[in-house]
Order: C-alpha cells, then sequence, then structure tokens
C-alpha cells in the first residue's frame, strides 16, 4: 500500500501526516470541514481561543456521532423484525404451496 506525506491544516496550524492513498481525499475532507465547523463557532459564539474552539467542536461532532449511531441502530433494528417478518411470510407460502 502506497503512502503520501500530506499536511492538513486546523486552527492555523498544519499537521503532517503520512497516510494511505485511499485515505487522502477523505482526511482532506474532513480538514475542510473541521476548519469550516471552527469558523462557525467562531462567528457564532464570538469565541477566539483556538483550545475552548477545538474542544466544543469536538464535542459537538461527538453529539452529532451519537446521534447518528443512534439512528442507525433503531434503523437496523425495523429492517431486522420486516426482514424476519418476509421470511416468516415465505415460509408461509412454500409450505402452503
Amino acid at each position: 500500500m502506497s503512502e503520501l506525506a500530506i499536511k492538513i491544516r486546523i486552527a492555523e496550524r498544519d499537521y503532517p501526516m503520512r497516510v494511505a492513498v485511499d485515505d487522502e481525499e477523505r482526511l482532506r475532507l474532513a480538514g475542510r470541514q473541521l476548519s469550516e465547523r471552527l469558523r462557525e463557532f467562531r462567528e457564532q459564539y464570538g469565541i477566539q481561543d483556538k483550545q475552548d474552539l477545538l474542544a466544543m467542536v469536538a464535542l459537538a461532532t461527538m453529539a452529532d456521532s451519537l446521534k447518528v449511531s443512534k439512528e442507525k441502530d433503531g434503523t437496523d433494528a425495523a429492517l431486522t423484525e420486516r426482514l424476519a417478518r418476509l421470511d416468516e411470510l415465505l415460509t408461509g407460502a412454500v409450505l402452503a404451496a
């Protein structure tokens, strides 16, 4: 697997990293989105301290991740239930035939 040396800029700081070629685009996008959220929080809350901004964005991002995870679990459970019911219906139809 080939690696690239890239720099991701976060909060006016460059972070050099070595990443797999397949991961480069995803990491660059994550860096851009993080910078955008930092800017939004700075404008919305008037916070200038970079550590405070990073902490708030980290907290908001984790809360979003937990929400999506919970929603996914609910969707997975509903899908499993529907598939089980469909399996029952198909089994019943095969046995009746």
